[in-house]
């Protein structure tokens, strides 16, 4: 026990009687003492509240020396990339998501990874030739037995010039009548598979296209760098019509989508990608603006109007808007707005010009417009905790709020080791969570649920850590919709991975200086994209729509086929 509150609790156990016994100078030195024990317990009171303030500080310098290092690092980095040499190697770490695989899974896997199972190799190869080989220095007599068959794949890669000559006709009126150029050809002088050979190189192989023009000029393709340039971007009206079908469809038919955005600059300026899909569409889109009134107007997939509705009313009181303001736009439930430049002029006129006004009022016409066309009520959008994406049905990433635990730097052994076992406690959580995905079982609800408050309101010595913990314990509700919605996913790795394509791109042929260019960019990594979903090979696909087969169906209806075949299981 502490000696002051020893001393502090002998002078109350003083009995009344006694203490008037008391000599009056032995009174005097016990006061004086108790004076002082209270003096010095203030002081060490203070004390130690500057102490805990100075320990937050040097937590909060020690994750500022952090990104400075990183940030030096990085500079570090660019220099020697300039002078041409190597960066320093950026090493993972093993994935976090592996270290909740359970032993039945391990079990099932046998150790293999996935695709790596023994297949038939020749077995649905398409015989183009058949050649025989009969033995040399055959003795006469010799009998024929059967054959040892011996595939070989080759490909020919060589020009193919066809002359048309189109007859031209005479009539007896005196009319001229001219032969047509088949369909396929478009009026251009280069074949279909020749052009789809082109857009396969430039959007799935990712050459560029003085590559392309040299690698062509190699082949034997008298080509010019400007008609490259053409078949890569003109002409692309039913490729872009597809890609809009496919978010159509693809919000339509999904439970829950994943967003995430990536930087796309344009025409020497800054923009952004937006991603939207799941796991049987992908979809890209690039703007100037990666606000949420942004992505509402991309969830529109290709409308333009503003709907004051109940939805849009309802939007508008959730975000605490003064009442004259929404007194005004109550006025207009049921108007619609065909565009823009409607939308403006009527905010205008409502003399509602102030910017956060302006913006609030913008999302709810755009969210009113989504319902006004059956947006899904119960499509979950998945984010990172990206602002923008905050918005109707959200549920957030395990995995990126986990980061904000991950990226703390202890200071102590003591922060260390709580820091650790905060993070066992959140990985065992979500491991748990994968779990309830597949049994649905009512009791583990609400074991999960006061998991999460124990996990998340714990306190630690890391203030720091308490922080982190605080905030992710704000988005509760974010971070357990899982536990209402089963089929939802816990993390945000899909997005991160098909948005990977569109950074590789980038860091290959830079930025896009036509509008035609990033519209097609967007377009056919979209399409890409969802054959891949869709176990369709863009190689086909792009011969069988330049070629006008239409073999294979829309993507957009092979979408709703699958989640009509998904629905039924």
């Amino acid at each position: 026990m502490d000696p002051s509150e020893s001393a502090i609790r002998f002078i109350d156990s003083i009995d009344p009687r006694d203490w008037v016994q008391t000599p009056r100078p032995v009174q005097q030195v016990i006061i004086e003492m108790g004076t002082l024990i209270q003096t010095y317990r203030g002081r060490i009171e203070s004390q130690q509240e500057q102490i805990e303030s100075q320990q937050e500080q040097i937590e909060s310098f020690v994750q500022e020396v952090q990104l400075q290092n990183e940030q030096i690092q990085y500079l570090k980095d660019a220099i020697a990339r300039l002078k041409g040499h190597k960066p320093k190697p950026d090493i993972k770490p093993s994935s976090l998501e592996g270290h909740t695989q359970n032993e039945e899974e391990r079990a099932l896997s046998d150790g293999k990874r996935p695709g790596s199972a023994k297949r038939s190799k020749n077995k649905e190869l398409e015989i183009h030739a058949t050649e025989r080989i009969v033995p040399q220095a055959l003795p006469p007599g010799s009998k024929l037995k059967g054959y040892q068959d011996w595939l070989v794949q080759d490909i020919i890669i060589k020009p193919h010039n066809t002359r048309y000559r189109l007859e031209c006709w005479e009539t007896p009126n005196g009319d001229y009548v001219v032969g047509k150029l088949p369909e396929e050809l478009g009026g251009g002088h280069f074949g279909p598979t020749l052009v789809s050979f082109i857009l396969f190189q430039y959007y799935h192989a990712r050459v560029t296209q003085p590559l392309l023009v040299e690698q062509l000029e190699e082949f034997g393709i008298d080509i010019s760098s400007g008609q490259v340039n053409n078949i890569i971007i003109h002409g692309k009206e039913r490729f872009h019509a597809e890609k809009e079908e496919i978010l159509r469809v693809g919000l339509e038919v999904s439970g829950y989508i994943h967003v995430d955005d990536t930087g796309a600059r344009h025409d020497g300026k800054n923009g952004y990608c937006t991603h939207i899909g799941n796991e049987m569409f992908a979809w890209f889109a690039s703007t100037d603006s990666k606000s949420r009134i942004n992505f509402l107007k991309l969830l529109r997939a290709g409308r333009t109007d503003y709907v004051i509705n109940g939805e849009a009313l309802e939007y508008l009181l959730a975000q605490d808007l003064p009442h004259a303001l929404i007194e005004k736009l109550v006025t207009q439930e049921g108007m619609n707005f065909k565009d823009d430049e409607q939308w403006e002029t009527n905010l205008k006129r409502l003399d509602i010009t102030q910017p956060w006004p302006v913006r609030i009022a913008t999302e709810a016409a755009l969210v009113g417009s989504l319902f006004e066309h059956g947006f899904n009520r119960h499509l979950a959008i998945m984010s990172d905790d990206a602002g923008q994406f905050n918005v109707l049905l959200h549920i957030l990433c395990w995995i990126h709020m986990e980061r904000t635990i991950h990226k703390l730097i202890p200071i102590s052994d003591k922060q260390h080791e709580e820091l650790e076992e905060v993070r066992h406690q959140v990985w065992q959580l979500y491991a748990d969570l994968k779990a309830y995905k597949h049994t649905r079982s009512p009791d583990k609800k609400g074991e999960l649920e006061a998991r999460f408050e124990q996990v998340f309101t714990a306190k630690t010595c890391f203030s720091l850590l308490n922080h982190a913990l605080e905030r992710i314990h704000k988005n509760k509700k974010e971070l357990l919709l899982v536990l209402q919605r089963p089929d939802l996913p816990l993390h945000n790795n899909l997005s991160e991975r098909d948005i990977r394509e569109y950074v590789t791109r980038r860091k290959i042929s830079g930025s896009t200086r036509h509008e035609l260019g990033r519209r097609c960019r967007d377009t056919f990594t979209s399409l890409k994209k969802t054959c891949r979903k869709l176990g369709i090979s863009f190689w086909k696909y792009l011969v069988d729509r330049i070629s006008h087969l239409d073999l294979i169906s829309q993507l957009g209806e092979v979408i709703r086929q699958r989640a009509k075949a998904a629905r039924m299981q």
